[in-house]
C-alpha cells in the first residue's frame, strides 16, 4: 500500500465517520419540530460528505461517467423536490423506489462480479438485499400510483391472494437458499429478482388508501434494510450504519402508526382495509344532517373562548393551510384560544398535518398530539374539523362491527359544538359512514375547505369593521 493510498483511505474513513454522526444527529433533531430544520441540514451535509468520500476511492474507473450520472440525477431531482405539499407522500414513495432500484442494481452487479467465488455469508446478505430491494421498487411505485390516484385507492383483491403472495415469497427464498449453496447457478438469479418485483406489486395493491401512511414508513424500513445489506456486500460501514438507521426508524414508525390505528401489521398488509362498506348502509334510511353557512360558522367561532381545529387530508387537498393560518390569526386577535389537534395517522404520510401547518407558520406550541388534547374536548366550545373523516369517527369507540373499532380517535364529538368542513357526505379512506355528522351538536359546512375557511375569515374581518 502506497503512502498516497493510505492517506486517501484515512480521509475517506474520516469523511464517512463524520457523515455517520451527522445521519444520527439528523434523526435525533428531526424528532422535534423546533429542531427539524437542523436535522434536514445535518442529513444533507452527511450525504454530501458521503458522496465526496466515495469519489475519492481509487477503484473509480472513469469520473466522466460519474459526472454524467450526477448531472442526470440533479436534473431529475430538482423537479421532484418542487412538488405541492399534497404530493409529498407520493414523492416520498418515488424516492424509496429510486433508492431500492439503486440497491438492486448494485446487488446484481456484485453477484455477477463475485460469483461463483462468493462466500455463503455474502450470498445470503446479497439475496436479502435484492429481494427487499426488488419488492420495495414495485411496492413503492404502487403506493405512489395509489396516492396520485393513477391506480384505484380502494383495495384490489381476489380469492386466494394472500396464499399466492406467500407462495411467491417462499419461491424467492428457496432460490436464495439454493444460490447460497450453489452460487454457480447464475441463471436462477434473475428469477429471484423478478419474483421479488412481482411480490412488491401484489403486496401493495390489496392495501387501501387509509393505510398508505403505514405502508410508506414500512417501505422506508425495507429500503433501509436492503441498503444495510448492501453495506455488508460492499464492505461499507457507512452504508451499514445509514441503512440500519433508515430501516429501524421506518419499522419503528410503522409500529407506532399501527398502534395509533389499533391494528397489527398483518391486518394492514393482508386485511384489505378500506373497501367501501355498503351492505350495512344499504338498508338504512338517509338521515338528516344540520348545516350552516360561513356567516353562521363565523358567528359561532367569534363567540367561543376555546376552539380546537382538527386538520385532515381534505385540508391538504384544498391547500387550505394558509387560510387556516388567517383564521387562527383572526380568532387569536379576538382573544380566542385556538389549538390544533393532530392525529398520528391524519393525512397520507407520517407527520403530514404537522408539515402543512408548519409551512403556514402555525406556532409549534399550538400543535397538540391526540393523547394530550383528547381530555380537553369536553371543555372546548368549538371543534372545527377540516377535511378529517376516519380519525374523528365515534364508531371506533362503540360499534364492534366497524372495521375501525378500537382505533384511537380524536374525541371531537365531546365538544359543545362540532363543525365539519367537507365537500360532501362521502365516506373517508376507510369507506364507512361517520355517525359524527348526524349528532345534535354537529353542523356540516359543505364546500371546498380553502374557500369556506376564507369566507369565515372574511366574515370575522367584517365583524371588526
Amino acid at each position: 500500500m502506497t503512502p498516497e493510498f493510505a492517506g486517501n483511505q484515512i480521509i475517506i474513513e474520516v469523511l464517512y465517520l463524520i457523515a455517520s454522526v451527522l445521519f444520527i444527529l439528523s434523526l435525533k433533531w428531526m424528532s422535534s419540530p423546533t429542531s427539524a430544520r437542523h436535522g434536514i441540514w445535518a442529513g444533507e451535509a452527511g450525504m454530501l460528505l458521503a458522496i465526496c468520500g466515495t469519489l475519492l476511492h481509487h477503484g473509480i474507473v472513469d469520473y466522466r461517467l460519474l459526472a454524467i450520472a450526477l448531472v442526470l440525477g440533479t436534473i431529475i431531482g430538482i423537479p421532484l423536490g418542487r412538488v405541492a405539499m399534497t404530493a409529498v407522500p407520493q414523492r416520498t414513495a418515488l424516492s424509496h423506489a429510486f433508492g431500492a432500484l439503486c440497491v438492486t442494481l448494485v446487488g446484481s452487479a456484485e453477484f455477477y462480479l463475485q460469483t461463483p467465488h462468493i462466500s455463503p455469508f455474502l450470498m445470503s446478505v446479497l439475496s436479502v438485499e435484492v429481494i427487499l430491494g426488488g419488492l420495495t421498487i414495485t411496492g413503492s411505485l404502487m403506493a405512489a400510483g395509489k396516492l396520485q390516484e393513477i391506480l384505484p385507492q380502494r383495495p384490489m383483491t381476489y380469492k386466494g391472494q394472500n396464499v399466492v403472495n406467500f407462495l411467491l415469497l417462499a419461491v424467492a427464498l428457496v432460490i436464495a437458499v439454493y444460490l447460497v449453496l450453489h452460487p454457480d447457478a447464475r441463471n436462477l438469479f434473475p428469477f429471484m429478482i423478478l419474483i421479488a418485483l412481482a411480490f412488491g406489486v401484489l403486496l401493495i395493491i390489496p392495501i387501501g388508501g387509509a393505510d398508505m401512511p403505514t405502508v410508506i414508513s414500512l417501505l422506508n424500513g425495507y429500503a433501509g434494510l436492503s441498503a444495510a445489506a448492501m453495506g455488508f456486500v460492499l464492505d461499507s460501514k457507512l452504508l451499514i450504519i445509514a441503512g440500519a438507521l433508515d430501516g429501524s426508524s421506518g419499522l419503528i414508525l410503522s409500529i407506532i402508526m399501527s398502534k395509533a390505528m389499533n391494528r397489527s401489521f398483518s391486518n394492514v398488509l393482508f386485511g384489505a382495509f378500506g373497501q367501501v362498506q355498503t351492505s350495512a348502509a344499504a338498508g338504512k334510511e338517509e338521515r338528516p344532517v344540520r348545516s350552516a353557512t360561513a356567516e353562521e360558522a363565523a358567528a359561532i367561532l367569534a363567540a367561543a373562548n376555546k376552539v380546537v381545529v382538527v386538520p385532515g387530508y381534505g385540508m391538504a387537498v384544498a391547500q387550505a393551510q394558509h387560510k387556516v393560518r388567517e383564521l387562527f390569526d383572526s380568532l387569536s386577535k379576538r382573544g380566542v384560544d385556538v389549538r390544533f389537534a393532530i392525529h398520528p395517522v391524519a393525512g397520507r404520510m407520517p407527520g403530514h398535518m404537522n408539515v402543512l401547518l408548519a409551512e403556514a407558520d402555525i406556532p409549534y406550541d399550538r400543535l397538540i398530539e391526540m393523547d394530550e388534547i383528547n381530555g380537553d374536548f369536553a371543555q372546548t366550545d368549538v371543534a372545527l374539523v377540516i377535511g378529517a373523516n376516519d380519525v374523528t369517527n365515534p364508531a371506533a369507540r362503540s360499534d364492534t362491527t366497524s372495521p375501525i373499532y378500537g382505533m384511537p380517535i380524536l374525541d371531537v364529538d365531546k365538544a359543545h359544538t362540532v363543525m365539519v368542513i367537507k365537500r360532501s357526505m362521502s365516506p373517508g379512506f376507510a369507506g364507512i359512514d361517520n355517525p359524527l355528522y348526524y349528532l345534535d351538536n354537529n353542523l356540516m359546512l359543505f364546500g371546498d375547505a380553502k374557500a369556506f375557511v376564507g369566507s369565515i375569515v372574511r366574515e370575522l374581518g367584517g365583524g371588526h369593521g
